[in-house]
This record gives structure tokens, C-alpha cells and sequence, in this order.
């Protein structure tokens, strides 16, 4: 998803907002919202979904695909699109990685979370529906509710999404979550 700041300064157009008031609405410097449209930053996790959510889109309307739904889609590990996203500071960035195509009626989204060392999601994020994540590799801090829970390979989790939830690498290397969301809204 290499122009996803692209993606997003066309939709906040479309919908008639202007930085400023974008930037009011998802609690950051115009400043810092036009590097994001411009890729010369990346954003948290949190402020991604806070600008979605400010812009009525998610990511996976930000990039459907033209063409009509087939009733299979392949999407072969080297073609798989992905946005990278940070939290700023020395943290690590994380790099999401889609399984599902972007079809716009999708009633669930899939991705592979790549945690660099440090990387964190950054504040708490709330929104309607469920999740599910497998430990790919690596370890990971896992905070739903305010409970703490640590994982590691082979363990999953599951919870509502309405509950503020973020996570962090507590990993010396890198850490892969396979992660699971329905209804789509990232």
C-alpha cells in the first residue's frame, strides 16, 4: 500500500475537510497529518484509525479493488500489499501485511502484524466487532481491558473489540501476530 498518504489526502478532500480540521478531529498537528499524506511520516496504529474513522473509511475501502468480487482470491507472499505504521520515538515500527483481498463488502479482515523490536501499536483503540490473533513468532504484550496478558508462539487470543486494546513487541527480535478483525473496519 505504498500510497496510502496518497489514499487519504484524496478522501479527506472528497469529503470537504480541511487539514486543519482533520487534524482537530483525530488530535494532531496539520503539520504531522500533512507529512502522512505526503509518506514523509508514518502513523501509529492508533492515529491510522483514528484518521479513518475521522474520514468514515477504512483501509480496506481506501484500496478496493475496481473489479467485481470473485468467489477466490489468491494473493501470492511476494504481491501481498502491507503499510508500514509507527509509533514514533525509538519504538520499532509495525508493518501490516494483508491477507484479504479489498474487496468493499468484506465482513472480515486478516493481516500479518510484523513487530520490529520496540514496536508498539501506541494508545488504546476501541471500535465495534471482534478479534482474533495466533502468535506467529516472537513474543508480544498483549493489553485488553487493562489486563496485561503475555503471549508467545503458538498462543492466541480473542476479545471484543469495544474493549481499548493495544499491544507491544517485548521481544528482542522481531514478532509476527496473524490477527483476525470482523466487521472490516481497518
Amino acid at each position: 500500500m505504498q500510497d496510502l498518504g496518497a489514499r487519504l489526502r484524496d478522501r479527506r478532500k472528497a469529503r470537504g475537510k480541511t487539514l486543519r480540521v482533520l487534524a482537530d478531529e483525530v488530535g494532531c498537528s496539520p503539520s504531522m497529518l500533512s507529512k502522512i499524506e505526503t509518506d514523509q511520516a508514518t502513523p501509529s496504529l492508533r492515529t491510522l484509525h483514528r484518521i479513518l474513522a475521522a474520514l468514515d473509511t477504512s483501509i480496506v475501502a481506501l484500496f478496493a479493488s475496481d473489479g467485481a468480487e470473485d468467489e477466490i482470491s489468491v494473493m501470492r507472499a511476494d504481491e501481498r500489499p502491507s503499510v508500514r505504521v509507527s509509533h514514533g520515538g525509538a519504538s520499532g515500527a509495525i508493518v501490516l501485511e494483508r491477507l484479504t483481498p479489498t474487496f468493499p463488502e468484506l465482513l472480515l479482515d486478516a493481516n500479518i502484524h510484523t513487530l520490529e523490536p520496540g514496536a508498539e501499536s501506541g494508545g488504546d483503540i476501541q471500535h465495534v466487532g471482534q478479534e482474533l490473533g495466533f502468535i506467529l513468532q516472537g513474543r508480544v504484550e498483549l493489553f485488553v481491558n487493562g489486563q496485561s496478558h503475555f503471549l508467545g508462539p503458538g498462543d492466541s487470543f480473542f476479545f471484543a473489540s469495544n474493549l481499548p486494546h493495544r499491544y507491544r513487541n517485548i521481544d528482542p527480535g522481531t514478532s509476527r501476530i496473524l490477527w483476525v478483525a470482523t466487521p472490516a473496519t481497518f
